[in-house]
């Protein structure tokens, strides 16, 4: 029976000869990181903040007892939000203090991030399995980090959890869009066609009978919203004020982080450079879906001594065409002449191309059960380095790191990475809202054909002929309907589509010509595209950025040894269909040949053109670089935030007042705010000797946010607190 792959841990056949007693903590808690994110809900913004959020906790619980690193939150102010703190004496057994404090930390934020999860039930149970296997107390709630190293976690983790509640995320309205709406209706992939598609060039949501994410998660009778679509104010780990613009569309304001600036736009009206862009894109998405051939007679060599190993990437619609195989699939990489590590040759692995490409489908889409991809590159990591062999030294210089030490640095940087890319391609997804394959390709058959006037269905928003791959109908076609009714239309000699399975242990759908108004994707019938625009591709972003921070952190862009894996057994590791047909072991050189795989399996997968992907890419590469300069400023004691006095509030929670504490100033304006953002009360606090009394007897129960600002309006500290 075939075996539904999950990517807990990627490559797990390796890990599960290690014993858990090489795994630093940090390692471990990271584990429980990725179980938690796959069995919740996918979303891939939500969990690359989770893994930076979680990564903060571990690296600031580490470098707190550190004599030469700085923390990043705790103690510091960053994006106006004030974490209070004064230096404990140094413990006698540091190592166990930094163990026992990353454990309390993480804990508490899975606990606190991941309650109201579908799988919530089974992620309690694993954190508090691992909380009793390391001897803790998980009873412990005290915030008072000046009675050890299990309250200094709690209390690194409940400043994470303040700061996330004011980080524009909407955490409190559970991650949901504030004001963006779509403006086509959905589309009900189960019916053929595209007709009520109002504008082809913006994102259209799908409507399932029944809908089940990534995640494995099931929905019944569902448009999934659009995941993210504000994301552009989330506040960001290595990223300035100057890397973002501010637009507005359709009278709402969005942010933008590294603008790529528009993707081709298709003109119903006329024919034009953006159009004919625009029909290339799609067209090979189409073109491509052809090769994912479960009997294909077409043997490639996937070794890297055949593929990757881009030297530059195109920025013209006539390097696009240049760079990307249009009826071959993947690009025209020149592949590594020899492995370094080793001064062989790579061994070839000779393949059917339709395997491999299904392969990479699956494996870069993560799958049920999915992590994400911000998961899956910490996954990665985590391969990296339990390979043997593999020195940890940060940037691949100076001394040996202890396991801890290596993990939680490399996580850090990580994190931030994952973050920052969320950030940047959702602010871009949101703001240009474009649509999906599924969406358009159907669309532009509903429009007809391009290519010549003289033919039925000429229209310039039509898809184009090209012989052997996208036809007309004609009246001895199989495809014309009982009737002749389709004779005319656009037939796509593609993946055949979920139609063709009746069993996914046994069947596949095969290749072969179809009605473009059925064409899918190479996805589930119950998932079909992800519930975000397509320009640019998360993934492309996500995985460049990942590449370059491990590259950078290794100090090596090639992976342990010379080449990384995964193995992929026949007809066990396809999951919505039978295969491979044999054997396949993924191969990489390098972590950037690993990412550009990963692109180019988004548009294998139909989920992506490449005008998707290339941008995804370039701003990748940036955002990695950047996140790894900026963590690694922090190892030495450079960090890029300022170290504060420490501000108090309290009695928290409170019936009646609260004292103000802050040491140098003379007096503060202090708001207070609900949770959906509605300010409760504002005033004017003159300060004796840097303390002043708030008066909340007014404020009815509740929780509250409370804000307070200097004289000429910067924020100082802001705090959650609780009226009752």
């Amino acid at each position: 029976m075939k075996k539904a792959f999950t990517f807990l841990i990627i490559f797990n056949c390796v890990l599960a000869n290690l014993a858990l007693a090489q795994r630093s903590v940090a390692r471990l808690w990271n584990e429980q990181v990725i179980h938690a994110i796959s069995n919740d809900l996918a979303r891939p913004v939500v969990h690359a903040r989770n893994l930076f959020h979680t990564s903060i906790a571990m690296y600031d619980a580490w470098a707190v007892y550190d004599p030469v690193a700085e923390t990043y939150l705790l103690g510091k102010m960053v994006h106006g939000f004030q974490s209070n703190y004064r230096a404990v004496p140094t413990p006698d057994d540091i190592l166990s203090a930094q163990e026992e404090a990353i454990s309390f930390a993480v804990y508490r934020l899975i606990l606190h991030r991941f309650a109201s999860s579908p799988g919530a039930v089974e992620i309690r149970a694993s954190v508090n399995a691992l909380m009793d296997s390391l001897g803790y107390n998980r009873f412990n709630r005290s915030t008072n980090y000046k009675c050890g190293p299990a309250e200094m976690g709690n209390y690194i983790a409940a400043q994470i959890i303040d700061y996330g509640f004011l980080d524009g995320s909407n955490e409190g309205g559970s991650y949901r869009n504030q004001f963006y709406e779509p403006i086509n209706s959905p589309l009900q992939p189960e019916l053929p066609g595209n007709i009520g598609m109002s504008d082809i060039n913006r994102w259209q949501p799908l409507m399932f009978n029944q809908f089940i994410d990534q995640s494995g998660n099931i929905f019944n009778n569902v448009v999934p919203s659009f995941l993210g679509a504000e994301w552009g104010k989330v506040l960001p780990f290595a990223m300035r004020p100057e890397d973002a613009e501010s637009f507005t569309r359709d009278g709402l304001s969005f942010t933008v982080y590294n603008n790529p600036g528009p993707p081709a736009w298709l003109d119903t009206s006329s024919i034009g450079n953006s159009s004919e862009a625009f029909k290339w894109n799609f067209s090979l998405v189409s073109i491509w879906g052809g090769l994912l051939k479960s009997t294909d007679t077409v043997i490639i060599d996937i070794s890297p001594g055949s593929i990757g190993n881009n030297i530059s990437y195109p920025e013209t619609f006539e390097a696009y065409q240049d760079f990307y195989n249009l009826f071959e699939g993947g690009d025209y990489s020149q592949g590594h002449s020899i492995n370094p590590k080793t001064g062989a040759p790579y061994s070839e692995q000779l393949v059917p191309r339709g395997d491999y490409y299904r392969v990479l489908a699956e494996f870069w889409a993560d799958g049920p059960d999915s992590e994400t991809p911000p998961g899956h590159w910490f996954s990665i990591l985590n391969y990296v380095s339990d390979q043997p062999g593999f020195e940890k030294r940060i940037l691949g210089e100076g001394p040996l790191c202890t396991p801890l030490e290596w993990d939680v640095k490399a996580y850090f940087a990580l994190g931030g990475a994952m973050h920052d890319a969320a950030i940047t391609a959702w602010s871009i997804k949101g703001y240009y809202d474009t649509s999906r394959p599924v969406s358009v390709i159907r669309r532009m058959a509903e429009f007809g054909q391009c290519s010549d006037p003289a033919l039925l269905n000429y229209h310039p928003a039509g898809l184009p002929l090209i012989p052997g791959y996208i036809e007309q109908i004609k009246a001895d076609d199989p495809l014309r309907g009982v009737s002749g009714q389709y004779i005319g239309e656009i037939k796509i000699n593609t993946w055949r589509g979920p139609n063709f399975i009746d069993d996914p242990e046994e069947d596949a759908a095969g290749t072969g010509w179809i009605r473009a108004a059925n064409w899918w994707p190479y996805q589930r019938p119950t998932f079909v595209s992800p519930p975000f625009a397509g320009y640019i591709s998360g993934h492309s972003t996500f995985s460049r950025a990942g590449a370059e921070v491990l590259s950078g952190i290794t100090g090596d862009p090639y992976f342990p040894n010379g080449m990384g894996t995964f193995f992929c057994p026949k007809n066990q590791y396809l999951v919505f269909e039978e295969g491979p047909s044999q054997d396949i072991t993924l191969q990489w050189a390098t972590y950037v040949d690993a990412a550009d795989q990963c692109s180019l399996s988004r548009i294998f997968g139909g989920i992506h053109p490449p005008m998707d992907d290339i941008p995804g890419r370039l701003i990748g590469k940036k955002i990695g670089e950047a996140a790894l300069e900026y963590a690694t400023s922090y190892f030495t004691g450079g960090g890029g935030q300022d170290t504060i006095y420490e501000n108090k509030l309290f009695p928290n929670p409170t019936d009646c007042v609260m004292q103000v504490e802050v040491p140098t100033k003379e007096y503060v304006v202090v708001a207070l705010y609900s949770t959906d953002g509605r300010l409760i009360l504002s005033k004017r606090l003159v300060l004796k000797e840097g303390k002043g009394i708030l008066d909340l007897t007014a404020v009815a129960s509740g929780l509250y946010f409370m804000v307070a600002r200097d004289e000429v309006g910067h924020e100082l500290f802001s705090e959650r607190i609780i009226k009752y």
